[in-house]
């Protein structure tokens, strides 16, 4: 089965620097990882995870 195409705005890895001032993805890949993510072209990421702010609020329920 083909995993959908994943937007790096909805990724809980997809967060705002402040140094850089804009958004990156913050995991951390080797260049070995980086590069056959890049090569990968538009397959979906493999370390995408959907951003649920209400995950934790069910938890506590």
């Amino acid at each position: 089965m083909k995993q959908p195409k994943t937007s790096c705005e909805s990724c809980i890895h997809y967060l705002y620097d402040e140094d850089w001032k804009d958004f990156v993805c913050t995991i951390d890949l080797d260049e070995d990882e980086a590069s056959r993510l890049r090569e990968r072209g538009d397959a979906a990421c493999p370390f995408y995870r959907f951003r649920d702010e209400y995950l934790t609020v069910r938890k506590q329920n």
